[in-house]
Formats: C-alpha cells, structure tokens, sequence
C-alpha cells in the first residue's frame, strides 16, 4: 500500500520532513484537535456553518479543543493543514478525478493568499489559473489592482466579470476614468488570443494559457448597458452625462439598451405577475411613488379589486418619499427583474432589453 501511495504522490508524503518534537506534537493530538485547528483556519462564519450540524456532545468537545489549540506550535497547525489537504487529495483522486476541487474547497475555506500558498506546496502549478481568480476577487480589491492600468485593459476586466461586480468595480475607479471606460466596454467585439495573454501577464497569474485559435467574445453595447443597470443612479447619471459628452452616438445605443423602470408598461400581465410575486410590496410601494401613470397601471390593474385598493391606500399612507428612495427601489425592482427574465419567468419588453 505504501508502494502505492507514493506512485500517486508527485511530492514527498506529508510528515517526512517534521522534526522529532513536531512528530511527538502530532503524535499526542487527537482527531478532535485536529478539527479544532481546521475550524479555527476556517473563519468564524464557515465554522458556525459547520458547527450547526453537530450535537451538543460534540459541540462542547470541540468548542474546548478550539479554546486549547492556543498551546500549539504553529508549525504544528501548518502540519494539520497539511494534512487535511493530502487526505482531500486523496479522497478526490479517487471520486472526482481532477485538482479543480481541491482548489475551489481551500480558496472558499481559506483565502486566496492562504490557499495560495498551500496549493503551491501540494499542486505546483495549481496555485492560480488565469483569470479566473477574479471570480475569488470582491469589487474593491479589483478596482486597486486595475487602478493603473489602460482603460482598454480594465474594459475587458469588466466584461469578463459578473454585471453587477463590475458595476461595484465601477465605483471604485476614479471618476475621471468611467466614462471612456464604459465606451470602450460597449466598443469591444472580439480580444484576440495574444491580447488575452498579455492581459494574463498583466494580471501577474502564474498559469499557461492554453491558446485557442477563436477570438474571444466580450463586451458590447449590450454588455456596457447591463452593468449601467447595475450602477447606483448617481454614478450612472454621471457616467452617462460624461459618456455624451465623449461621444454621444454611443452614449444614446447604450441607453436604448438600458432596461429602466419605465419600460416595465412594455411586459405582459403574466410578467408582472411574475414580478410581483418576487417583489416586496414595500418596495414597490415607494417604486411606483415616482412612476408614470402608465407603470402604475401596468401593476394596480394586475391586482384584484381588493388588493388593488389595499395597495393604494397603503402607498398614500406612506406620504412622501425621498428620489433617491424611490431611485433606488426601481433599480432593485430592475435587478429582479432581469434576474427573472435571465431565467426565462418573464420577457422584458421583448428581445431589445434581454
């Protein structure tokens, strides 16, 4: 069996190199210890996820090995880490066939620099892959690491990240920066494969990139208009205003291509039916409080009679509203509502807004 471990092993098997007062340590701890270490490694709110699932038993067992694990060395903690990760290793060799596993469970349980660091250990190469260490990335931590770079690098950046990341990234460029930056998201049509490796360089990943011979699709109109939806109406007024200034044939595609609050008149009844069902009545409560008559009717004549009048006393009852109030409960509404037509619940009138 030895034999056969180290065949599957591409690296020494963990412990071979501990020092005779570290074996002694790993020695004399037990296996709740060495959850305790893990849970403490996990963070206060995966290890209260955890935590839930076990009886109080074995809660109080390991909440004593947790207040304990302060008397160990920290090499000894490094030696449980390590551990854990071979027998993850281990177990997903032989069910799930790849690393990918392996990495996505240290990222969410560790951290990037920890898990980083672990990987580059056990899995040479497997530390980072590409790009994609932007989906482990929030909004402010991408902002200060594209900061400095050409508009048309941090373009694609935002095209290849979630709409409402980069509308959060958005936030944190410099104000000077988002309108050409924004052009040039809805400019972008293809990023040729050598433009992608030097953008990996950029992005300082230690992964080769296996190039294709396709260009690769980002950004556009389409793209520019979904993360405008995604921006707070300061910002998106602001870039927009800034946009017309730089070039105002661009700035009106991207609007008519924005889906706002008003274009709600344009879905079905099923639609907002749909959408009400999804929607707070609270919230589009204050929505409607600066609607046209037009968005009004489209939802109070898809109530019935005694709803209807339920609704509209209620909504009276509230009295006036702050604009930025009403502003930011029609986005919200908005964000549903594209999450529901990306489902495919509801057609956001028709196909010029999906």
């Amino acid at each position: 069996m030895a034999d056969k471990d180290s065949n599957d092993m591409t690296s020494a098997p963990v412990g071979a190199d501990w020092s005779p007062e570290l074996r002694a340590e790993m020695a004399a701890m037990t296996s709740t210890q060495r959850a305790a270490v893990l849970m403490l490694l996990l963070g206060e709110e995966q290890a209260a996820d955890i935590i839930k699932y076990l009886n109080p038993k074995e809660v109080q067992a390991l909440g004593g090995a947790m207040v304990a694990a302060a008397d160990l060395s920290q090499d000894a903690v490094n030696a449980v880490l390590d551990e854990f990760v071979d027998m993850l290793k281990k177990q997903t060799s032989l069910s799930l066939g790849n690393s990918d596993y392996v990495e996505k469970v240290m990222r969410r349980a560790l951290g990037d620099d920890k898990a980083a660091s672990v990987l580059n250990r056990i899995m040479p190469g497997q530390g980072t892959k590409g790009l994609d260490i932007l989906s482990w990335m929030d909004a402010r931590s991408i902002a200060d690491m594209i900061r400095g770079e050409h508009p048309q690098v941090v373009a694609i950046i935002l095209s290849l990240l979630e709409h409402e990341v980069a509308a959060d990234v958005l936030i944190y460029l410099p104000s000077d920066t988002r309108a050409e930056v924004i052009q040039r998201v809805a400019s972008l049509d293809t990023v040729q494969p050598s433009a992608m490796a030097e953008l990996e360089a950029i992005m300082k990943m230690q992964f080769s990139k296996n190039s294709s011979a396709k260009s690769s699709s980002f950004g556009g109109i389409k793209a520019a208009a979904k993360i405008m939806n995604m921006t707070k109406t300061e910002l998106e007024n602001a870039i927009m205003a800034n946009l017309g200034e730089i070039d105002p044939d661009l700035m009106q595609k991207i609007q008519d291509n924005m889906f706002t609050f008003e274009n709600l008149v344009t879905v079905d009844n099923k639609g907002i039916q749909v959408l009400m069902r999804n929607v707070e009545p609270d919230m589009l409560m204050v929505a409607l409080k600066g609607a046209s008559d037009g968005v009004k009717d489209r939802f109070l004549d898809n109530m019935s009679e005694r709803a209807r009048g339920m609704f509209k006393d209620d909504m009276e009852a509230k009295g006036p509203v702050r604009m930025a109030d009403v502003e930011e409960s029609q986005k919200k509404i908005m964000r549903i509502a594209r999450k529901l037509s990306d489902s495919g619940e509801l057609m956001l009138g028709g196909a010029d807004f999906v």
